[in-house]
């Protein structure tokens, strides 16, 4: 009999994948998700009962997780979500089903996948997307739960045991450290930080640690977000009504919005005074055509991304160090795997035991009115001592559980003379 069995799939698990590899800046943007997207999309998928998914939308990748047995029809209903076509997905779109999906949830969640090799900010939206399923599904999904605790547990183990994110390079950091590498007096400069979410908070956070005295204030439509980012940094903020007032006094505008379309064009920058304008949004958030204002330079995330390669040729020499853990923590879920896809024939194989010994305990105690503890107690360990054997051999030779468990069953449950049925 072949080995090489579905039994050692891992279930239904598919991952499509729209990132930097394949798509630029540009084209990413068409397929991001936004929240309201999301909610319909995964509430979609399970009402037509076609698996559990989560969605990972991020500034260099669009994801979606799924248990899903058909993943065309999820990229199917994806596009129509979001109203592109089938066609120009599949030219950008990377599908990986199994184990293949698993291993690539893993690298992703250590870093290795990131535009910038080691950049975990990625792990935190991997945990959002989860809990935001959660919140939506209102129930676990076993498989997905153990993965997603999984990729946790790598990346802070790449973390703490590889030097793989040494030296500052996330998408945030790049920004900074372009503006620090190409702009001079910079505290003297007018920075304007442009929306408060993840990233924008982490570029703020960059900001304050390595400008001298930054002079930087922040706006975001919601006013109450920003105020509370404004007094944590011990910055200013500025309501986002103000904004075409406070841009005629910026000399460095980055954009960390998480819009539609693009907020920012080529009539916020009318007087024609010099500004670097940053924008860390996917999909865009500034249009293009600002730069047709000769005194605006625009640089966006992949032009970031190219700046940094010193500390990406450290960071490259650690990748080995990190496949191991990842290879050892997916060896770990696929015994998991095996345990949970087995244990209905384990827990049946128990039972069957336990039956025979209700049995026994039953005719020995009628013939001679008492049953000793310590024989009970002898019996549960010798038990539980056959079940673990006869749960490693399935295990270590799944493709003969079910044969097993069969036999199992015909010998001690359908037997109708069998010594343990006669006397009930």
């Amino acid at each position: 009999m072949n080995k090489e069995t579905n039994i050692h799939k891992t279930a239904n698990f598919a991952v499509l994948s729209i990132s930097f590899e394949k798509a630029d800046a540009e084209t990413r943007g068409k397929f991001s998700f936004f929240d309201d997207n999301i909610k319909r999309f995964v509430n979609e998928i399970h009402d037509k009962n076609l698996g559990d998914a989560f969605v990972v939308s991020t500034c260099n990748r669009t994801e979606i997780y799924t248990t899903t047995p058909n993943y065309l029809l999820i990229a199917e209903l994806y596009c129509k979500t979001i109203g592109v076509s089938l066609t120009e997905f599949m030219q950008y779109v990377n599908i990986q089903q199994h184990e293949g999906a698993l291993n690539h949830l893993f690298r992703v969640a250590g870093g290795l996948e990131s535009q910038i090799i080691g950049d975990f900010e990625i792990i935190g939206q991997i945990k959002n997307a989860y809990h935001r399923f959660r919140k939506e599904r209102r129930n676990a999904n076993p498989f997905l739960e153990r993965a997603i605790n999984s990729a946790i547990q790598i990346s802070k183990r790449i973390k703490n045991e590889t030097g793989i994110s040494s030296g500052a390079a996330s998408v945030s950091y790049a920004a900074v450290h372009y503006i620090l590498k190409n702009q001079k007096q910079i505290s003297d400069k007018n920075i304007l930080l442009l929306g408060v979410g993840e990233i924008g908070q982490n570029t703020v956070e960059n900001l304050v640690k390595h400008v001298y005295k930054p002079k930087v204030k922040i706006a975001n439509r919601s006013a109450d977000k920003a105020e509370k980012i404004a007094e944590k940094y011990k910055i200013p903020y500025i309501e986002f009504d103000s904004l075409g007032e406070e841009l005629k006094q910026t000399d460095i505008l980055i954009v960390a919005t998480g819009a539609a379309h693009p907020i920012i064009n080529q009539s916020h920058f009318p007087n024609g005074k010099e500004t670097l304008v940053i924008d860390l949004s996917i999909p865009n958030n500034v249009e293009k055509n600002v730069t047709e204002n000769s005194h605006v330079q625009l640089v966006d995330v992949d032009e970031l991304s190219q700046n940094i390669t010193e500390t990406l040729m450290q960071r490259q020499k650690e990748i080995p160090k990190a496949e191991v853990i990842i290879k050892e923590m997916t060896k770990d879920f696929m015994e998991w795997e095996k345990k949970r896809k087995l244990a209905p024939n384990i827990h049946h194989f128990k039972d069957v035991l336990k039956n025979i010994e209700r049995n026994e305990m039953h005719n020995i105690h009628k013939k001679h009115k008492y049953v000793d503890v310590h024989d009970m107690d002898l019996s549960e360990k010798m038990i539980q001592k056959i079940t673990n054997r006869f749960a490693k051999y399935i295990i270590d030779n799944p493709w003969k559980a079910e044969e097993i468990s069969k036999l199992m069953h015909e010998i001690f449950v359908e037997q109708p003379n069998n010594e343990y049925n006669e006397k009930r």
